[in-house]
């Protein structure tokens, strides 16, 4: 017996975070970031398109500004409800199950919803493009299990970037086919890029960290060795486990103390930790609100809502200030053109084009700073942007204004969606970025409320000073998480999250 645990602690192991340490970055990654990136851009140009359709429609068909406000107000509601759910079955089934359906569910109802005959039927599909997008936090969790502990800021950061780009493409696409082929061919157009993952996902690889936890090593193996190929470097020598499978040496938590065998004792804890935490349980709903998961969780909620609130709320103010000359017109009736939208593209393409530095400003700050300090510090400041907008200003200042907004509002959108799955640990990640994300969408299913039946009926003050009430909340929240997840490895048990809170 004594000589069965020696060779066992002779035998040399590594985890999924070993292996990505070793092999480094390089070309597997750029491939994996292009791919998910596609999906970001997708998801941006659908949500960016909100702000042109809705006057367009609203032109068109006659609409109330209620109506137009439900043409945004219904995506959101189908993303809450597909964020939640798509969490769920990644967690269950697997990343590249996960993304597959949402990518059938937003190149489907988008082309569909660019053929709508009625208001109804438009509703009806938008619905559904938001149960498809309401899959994007999949993707980005995806991404964040194949990128090496301490490059993570910097690649999701890169990955944030498609979002800018798909804004900005969406903002020229408007530009150019709004005015002369009208609202249903940006419709059709938007839809493209969701159409171009399906073309690609046989190529996409399942997560080997979701694959470890599920007992499928083997296959977690083929992985890492195809990026061992590809990024011409090699595996660490031993046999891969997952992370709740090594000892964990508490008060010597070194990366030495994770290469040691667990001895009896441990060994007992350990599958009495593979007892409980099945795929099946761990993915509860309910694990997210554990005593060792609770603050986290109530926190990112209350973030995610603010921020959508704000960044949605943004990108339709933007339309809204930058109409009819900045006036208010609460009695404005629909053209009976249809054509007659009289929004200013090349405002809004401004406005759309600060996500660059704000996506700049992010990268710079989320490794060196940490998380929580850009987040609070850009919320803050963008508090400080909007508050001169809650009294009427100059065409030629409220540009700027939203400019340097939208940039803070930028940084702490991208943040988030990095420290969000780092606070998870990998049984419940995509769950619990999921509802975090779909408690957002309730955020962008008010702020059209806000955005556009308040401006319209021109409650100026009152919209803004409500959008700054919810950033500064937003705010303090970020400085009330419990954990600074910079330069931390990914845990893989809500155990693991224990000990680095106590470690914090």
């Amino acid at each position: 017996m004594f000589n069965v645990l020696q060779m066992e602690e002779e035998v040399q192991k590594y985890t999924v975070d070993d292996a990505l340490i070793a092999m480094g970055s390089g070309k597997f990654q750029i491939y994996l970031l292009a791919y998910a990136g596609m999906g970001w851009i997708a998801e941006a140009m659908e949500m960016m398109l909100l702000s042109f359709v809705g006057p367009a429609v609203q032109a068109e068909w006659g609409l109330s500004p209620n109506k137009e406000s439900m043409i945004t107000s219904v995506v959101f509601a189908g993303m809450l409800i597909g964020s939640y759910s798509w969490g769920i079955v990644s967690d269950k089934y697997g990343r590249r199950n996960g993304f597959f359906i949402t990518a059938i569910f937003t190149s489907t109802a988008g082309i569909s919803s660019a053929l709508a005959p009625n208001y109804a039927t438009l509703i009806f599909f938008r619905f559904f493009v938001g149960l498809g997008l309401g899959g994007g936090p999949v993707l980005s969790s995806w991404l964040l299990e194949f990128i090496p502990a301490p490059r993570r800021g910097t690649w999701m950061s890169l990955f944030s970037a498609f979002w800018t780009v798909g804004t900005l493409l969406e903002a020229s696409l408007a530009w150019i086919v709004m005015p002369s082929l009208g609202w249903r061919w940006l419709l059709a157009f938007s839809a493209v890029p969701s159409a171009v993952l399906l073309i690609f996902y046989q190529t996409a690889p399942e997560s080997p960290r979701y694959l470890c936890r599920t007992g499928r090593t083997d296959e977690a193996v083929e992985i890492l060795e195809r990026i061992a190929r590809l990024n011409q470097a090699e595996l660490p020598p031993g046999i891969l486990v997952s992370d709740h499978q090594v000892a964990k040496v508490f008060d010597l938590p070194s990366e030495d103390a994770r290469l040691l065998s667990p001895n009896k004792g441990e060994i007992e804890i350990v599958d009495s930790l593979d007892s409980t935490s099945s795929p099946q349980k761990g993915t509860s709903v309910f694990t997210l609100l554990s005593p060792q998961l609770l603050r986290s969780t109530l926190l990112l909620w209350v973030v995610f809502i603010g921020n959508a609130f704000a960044y949605y709320g943004l990108v339709l103010l933007t339309t809204a200030l930058s109409s009819s000359d900045n006036k208010c017109t609460p009695n404005h009736s629909p053209s009976e053109s249809g054509k007659s939208v009289d929004v200013n593209y090349k405002n809004v393409f401004i406005t759309s084009f600060a996500e660059f530095p704000g996506l700049l400003l992010s990268a710079a700050m989320v490794d060196n700073v940490g998380r929580k300090v850009s987040m609070a510090s850009m919320f803050f400041l963008c508090c400080l942007f909007l508050l001169p907008l809650a009294f009427y200003q100059s065409g030629g200042l409220v540009t700027p204004l939203l400019f340097g907004a939208r940039i803070c509002i930028t940084s702490t959108f991208n943040i988030i969606y990095i420290y969000a799955p780092e606070i998870y640990p990998t049984s419940v990640r995509t769950t619990g970025v999921g509802v975090a994300s779909s408690m957002g969408r309730i955020g962008g299913m008010t702020c059209p409320l806000v955005a556009v039946s308040l401006i319209h009926g021109c409650h100026r003050t009152a919209a803004i000073l409500l959008f700054e009430a919810i950033i500064f909340v937003s705010g303090v929240s970020v400085l009330l998480f419990p954990i600074e997840t910079s330069g931390r490895d990914l845990s893989d048990e809500v155990s693991d999250m224990n000990q680095e809170v106590e470690l914090t």
